[in-house]
């Protein structure tokens, strides 16, 4: 059995979620997660922030469940409203730093969450994935040549592929995947106690 993790760099209930799936992945060491971007902020949603009414009432939710912070950087590109969430963007840039540190995918899509929610960075600027890379000690020049490749681009679209073949429509949804079997462990928001036991559960059926 493995984790797929399903997220989008710009949702911010991804976000909230990293913390989860940190203490799931503290709890279960030997369980391999995958990471697959999701496409939230694409064709015709890729449009200017203001554009979204409902961002800084679901953020406030976000930190009264999750306790993640929203930076002051972050804060003000909503203010402005003219930033856009390029979320083909976000998945190359997942995608350079899956293929520069496989092990790390997890930690990885965590750190790109907070230089985007906490230090406002863009996702859609090589420097933003040089400097994520250069944090957790990787080969900063190769991500961010990874980042504008073809090669790239290609993953993000087999990753939106893979998410819509799991049948995903809210982001980010944990599945346990099985073989062919994927099953749902939380989509949205959940705690790792409730993810432990949903675990658990699948594991005792087994």
């Amino acid at each position: 059995m493995k984790l797929v993790y399903v997220f989008d760099a710009y949702c911010g209930w991804s976000y909230g979620f990293s913390p989860t799936l940190a203490e799931i992945m503290r709890r279960r060491p030997g369980l391999t997660v995958e990471v697959v971007s999701g496409g939230l902020f694409t064709g015709a949603r890729r449009v200017p922030i203001r554009e979204f009414g409902y961002v800084q009432g679901a953020n406030a939710k976000i930190s009264e469940l999750t306790g993640v912070e929203f930076g002051a950087a972050y804060r003000r590109l909503i203010a402005d409203g003219s930033f856009v969430m390029d979320s083909e963007a976000a998945a190359r840039g997942t995608a350079a730093l899956r293929q520069a540190a496989p092990a790390l995918a997890a930690e990885l899509a965590a750190a790109l969450q907070e230089a985007f929610y906490a230090e406002g960075l863009s996702l859609s600027e090589a420097a933003t994935y040089r400097t994520v890379a250069e944090r957790a000690g990787l080969d900063a020049d190769a991500v961010a040549a990874a980042f504008a490749s073809p090669a790239a681009a290609a993953a993000a679209r087999a990753d939106f592929r893979r998410a819509a073949e799991y049948g995903v429509q809210g982001f980010p949804t944990l599945l346990a995947v099985d073989g062919e079997r994927a099953t749902v462990l939380a989509v949205g928001h959940a705690t790792a106690d409730q993810v432990d036991q949903r675990l658990a559960a699948l594991t005792a059926a087994a």
